[in-house]
Formats: structure tokens, C-alpha cells, sequence
């Protein structure tokens, strides 16, 4: 049973993944539930709430946790993203507008948010 349950979400982010980079704004699964402490798994969720095409600071985001001082604690924790795109840290930028830190690297940060139609929106550049 265990083998079929892992088939099937397999394909669900098969599938999802592939309409994400078929038309960049595809919704999340809402169910995901990776391993991480408890404040990992709220910086995975707030993360999760930044929609496509949208990005929000470490700062605006230490904000909605209730200290806005957290914002090295928040960067480790999305370092730790077990779940890339689906657990969307790319759009989490500086406080200036720079692309910081992302485990994938800068240049897919870079082309996560273009292909999400962020940077066409805005001036942020590398």
C-alpha cells in the first residue's frame, strides 16, 4: 500500500510541477506537510501564501511571524526547504528588493520570478 500512496504523489507533482512550467502560475497543493521543527513549518506555510507572480521581503515576513528581528532565523529556515517550487522560497527577496539567498542558486531564483512574470513587472535585477 505504502508503494502505491508514494506512485500517487509522484504523479500529483508530476503533473503539478509540469503546469507550473507550462504556465507559471499554477495553484500549490495546499496538503503539503514536509519534516521540519515547528518553526520551519510556519516559514514553509507563510511562504506558501506569497502568490505567484508576487514576491515579499525576509523583513515582511518576520513581520507576519511577530518579530520582525527574525529575519536570519527565516533565512535559515527556507534554506532548509526540503520541497523548491512547491514550497515557493524563491519569492522571498531583501529588503532593497535584491535576490538573496535561494538553495537552488541566484540565477534560478532569477528565472523562477521571471518565469512567474515578477521581474517583468519590476525592476529587480541581479
Amino acid at each position: 500500500m505504502k508503494t502505491s500512496f508514494v506512485l500517487c504523489l509522484k504523479l500529483i507533482f508530476f503533473q503539478y510541477l509540469t503546469s507550473y512550467f507550462e504556465k507559471g502560475t499554477t495553484p500549490l497543493p495546499q496538503d503539503l506537510n514536509p519534516s521540519g521543527t515547528l518553526f520551519q513549518k510556519k516559514v514553509w506555510a507563510l511562504v506558501q501564501s506569497i502568490p505567484s507572480g508576487s514576491c515579499c521581503t525576509y523583513k515582511q515576513l518576520a513581520q507576519q511571524l511577530g518579530d520582525e528581528n527574525a529575519t536570519r532565523a527565516l533565512g535559515s529556515a527556507l534554506s532548509k526547504n526540503p520541497i523548491l517550487i512547491l514550497i515557493p522560497c524563491h519569492r522571498v527577496v531583501g529588503s532593497n528588493g535584491t535576490l538573496t539567498g535561494y538553495a537552488g542558486g541566484l540565477d534560478r531564483k532569477k528565472w523562477l520570478l521571471e518565469h512567474e512574470g515578477f521581474l517583468k513587472q519590476k525592476s529587480l535585477l541581479l
